[in-house]
């Protein structure tokens, strides 16, 4: 199945990024646009998220199968690309380096381990709150912004979730994101599978926010037995969503990873 895509800056792209659980693509426009103009992007809507089509399933090896094809039309033949996933996206990217390692250059992995993550920020807590707000009684923004207040009283997150709002024509609202299978999937989404096998031997940053306990210290042998050349680096003042808490800081550390995977050049010398 091919994802719907946006590019972010010019040429072949050089990283994929892949998004969390109720988010979208244009989530980590900001982080892309930062790298840019040396490391052009894609942003991927994962399936049953923003434009990219519903399922009747969820499993991470069938979604990181759909990522790996969408990002082969996008490059020329035997070309890999770093791919960067937070969240749910980490996983589905950690899956993918798995099943196609010969795609994947590099890897990035932002605020999530190849662990059962149900201990996080709750998840289920918004899906649900999304299900539940009448949608007949919407007609603004502003009023589905206070239907949700009560089930998400974060104005910030209350912002983030309503981005997957849409209005339907000719009149009335809907969701982008397949709330019923995402509800019903929740603990395979927090899951990790364990048919996955490794390890992907390619250079991988892992990064965790320094206020958010989705990676401990403890996730690091189960890390590195599936990525041997992981790095792991803390964002400091910044939660499960690292890249909207510290921008700066995880772009200035995506790009100085990124400069680490150029092509050295060979320097020509000549003895006299």
């Amino acid at each position: 199945m091919s994802l719907h895509t946006m590019r972010i800056g010019s040429g072949v792209p050089r990283v994929a990024y892949l998004h969390g659980l109720l988010g979208q693509g244009k989530n980590l426009a900001t982080l892309a646009k930062a790298v840019s103009a040396s490391d052009p992007g894609v942003l991927i809507d994962l399936p049953n998220h923003g434009r990219s089509a519903w399922t009747s399933g969820f499993g991470y090896a069938d979604w990181a199968d759909d990522v790996a094809d969408t990002v082969r039309d996008l490059l020329p033949p035997g070309v890999p690309i770093t791919v960067f996933g937070h969240s749910m996206g980490g996983k589905t990217a950690m899956a993918l380096a798995l099943r196609h390692p010969a795609l994947v250059r590099a890897l990035v992995v932002a605020d999530i381990a190849p662990d059962d993550s149900s201990h996080g920020y709750g998840f289920g807590r918004l899906v649900n709150g999304l299900r539940d707000l009448p949608l007949d009684q919407v007609r603004t923004r502003e009023d589905a912004d206070a239907l949700l207040a009560a089930a998400v009283p974060d104005a910030g997150v209350r912002a983030f979730l309503l981005q997957n709002l849409h209005r339907a024509k000719p009149d009335g609202w809907r969701w982008l994101p397949n709330l019923d299978l995402l509800a019903a999937s929740l603990p395979q989404i927090s899951g990790w599978p364990a048919g996955l096998r490794g390890p992907y031997l390619g250079p991988v940053l892992w990064l965790r926010g320094g206020e958010s306990g989705y990676v401990t210290d403890d996730h690091a042998p189960a890390m590195r037995a599936l990525f041997p050349r992981t790095r792991l680096v803390t964002i400091k003042g910044a939660g499960h969503w690292l890249h909207a808490d510290q921008p700066d800081a995880v772009a200035a550390t995506l790009q100085a990873f990124l400069d680490t995977l150029r092509p050295q050049l060979a320097s020509s010398t000549s003895s006299a």
